[in-house]
């Protein structure tokens, strides 16, 4: 679980803002609230981010696309990390860009933070915080490190980080090197967190696509109570010759997908969902269609483009709130602009369905990024559940959860204050009529 992060010096925020996810002493919605008996404390089940544009929501997804790229992918040699600064202020930008992660992993917190700059890493520290000590596990500043003195005794330490790059992470190089002593935060980064972008398709759509899979009776009736239309979803074999992707992509697929194995794309004009399945030494395609019920009770097939884009949105948040609903193991799903095309109704009963699952025992989060105000509702959201993201006059972004407002009672009405600009996280529209076109005047 995610319970605290922290930024600086990244795209529009100039200075350090920390979003955490640690419950406050509210007692509202307590029933639903993660609780971590060992270290005294709750960790929230979701979170909203508020804000108007250009305040600095996407920034904030964003952050986390970069650290988890960054972290799993890695760099190659002699690139330039993308990292990229706060560029309105000409003293801070060369200064480097930092990121603090406090994650939950298992029974154990761990605290990781890195600070860059395009060329390198400046400085990486990784330790492990017990309920009554901290204990740095390693800590990179420049060209140097400092390991803990369980690991100091094992040499083979040093030698992966004399043979970690400047701009690579020492995380990274241990986890491709072999060594699984810090592997869990790689992993939580590579298998937990799981990051959806307005224009992303989410990948998990497997269960689609295999009428034997537990969760695929559970899509269609989905599907039929949020009013789609679909009575169904099914696949259509289709040669993999026939695939509407690039002869490169082709010739990738060939190599990477192994016996027993299956990978998934989106590919040609319209953007069509694919698996791609090696059995027998050969590869199969399938592609993802719906079904309508006609009139008289049969079945019409249906292309994914010729569904509205609400519906395609739906199909591709669906596995996500499913697993959320389902899924034993931890995860951390990330939603930037979980609004788009998307009903405000409906978006309200995903949510619904998610938190009436969640627990004191619950090891899963959903964080998302939205401008609906129906959701500014504490029937539905604890006052610390719910952030608000402002950029000032000078472009800087900050934010602040409404729990810092103590004079929100439990029962007021608080989405009427955030219209009226409260909280911010508003636009800032000047005083006086919305410029004209000027076409000038002649001689």
């Amino acid at each position: 679980m995610l319970l605290n992060l922290s930024l600086e010096n990244w795209m529009s925020f100039k200075e350090k803002v920390t979003f955490s996810m640690i419950a406050t002493r509210e007692r509202q919605h307590g029933d639903r609230v993660t609780k971590l008996d060992k270290y005294q404390t709750r960790v929230l089940p979701i979170a909203a981010l508020y804000g108007a544009n250009a305040s600095g929501k996407t920034n904030f997804f964003k952050a986390l696309s970069f650290a988890k790229s960054l972290i799993v992918t890695g760099t190659r040699a002699d690139a330039l990390i993308p990292v990229e600064s706060f560029k309105l202020d000409s003293n801070i930008t060369p200064k480097p860009t930092s990121f603090v992660f406090e994650l939950l992993i298992d029974q154990d917190i761990y605290e990781y933070s890195f600070s860059l700059t395009r060329k390198r890493v400046v400085e990486e520290q990784l330790t492990l915080i017990s309920s009554t000590s901290e204990r740095v596990l390693y800590h990179r500043k420049g060209d140097l490190i400092e390991l803990d003195k369980t690991l100091d005794k094992d040499l083979f330490f040093d030698f992966v980080f004399r043979g970690t790059r400047e701009n690579q992470l020492y995380l990274t190089n241990t986890v491709s090197q072999k060594v699984d002593t810090f592997k869990a935060v790689y992993d939580w980064f590579n298998d937990t967190l799981e990051l959806i972008a307005p224009d992303s398709r989410f990948e998990p759509f497997d269960q689609f696509f295999d009428e034997n899979h537990k969760l695929y009776p559970t899509m269609n009736d989905a599907l039929t109570y949020l009013d789609t239309g679909i009575s169904r979803l099914g696949s259509e074999n289709i040669p993999f010759e026939h695939l509407p992707v690039s002869e490169a992509l082709k010739t990738k697929l060939r190599e990477d997908v192994k016996e027993n194995t299956s990978v998934r794309l989106i590919g040609g004009p319209n953007n069509d969902r694919f698996i791609v399945t090696r059995k027998d030494d050969i590869l199969y395609a399938s592609k993802l269609v719906t079904y309508h019920q006609n009139s008289d009770n049969t079945e019409i097939k249906f292309e994914m483009h010729q569904e509205s884009d609400g519906t395609q949105r739906i199909i591709d948040l669906l596995p996500t709130f499913l697993n959320l609903s389902t899924q034993n193991r931890p995860k951390v799903y990330v939603i930037d602009e979980i609004g788009r095309s998307l009903h405000t109704l409906l978006i309200r009963k995903l949510i619904e369905s998610y938190l009436s699952k969640c627990s004191n025992n619950s090891r899963t989060q959903l964080l998302l990024t939205t401008h609906d105000v129906l959701l500014l509702d504490q029937k539905l959201l604890r006052r610390d559940e719910m952030w608000v993201a402002e950029r000032n006059d000078d472009g800087v972004s900050h934010l602040r959860s409404l729990s810092d407002y103590k004079d929100i009672r439990y029962d007021k009405d608080i989405r009427k204050s955030y219209l009226q600009g409260r909280f911010g996280g508003i636009p800032r529209m000047f005083v006086g009529e919305f410029p004209s076109p000027s076409y000038g005047k002649k001689d």
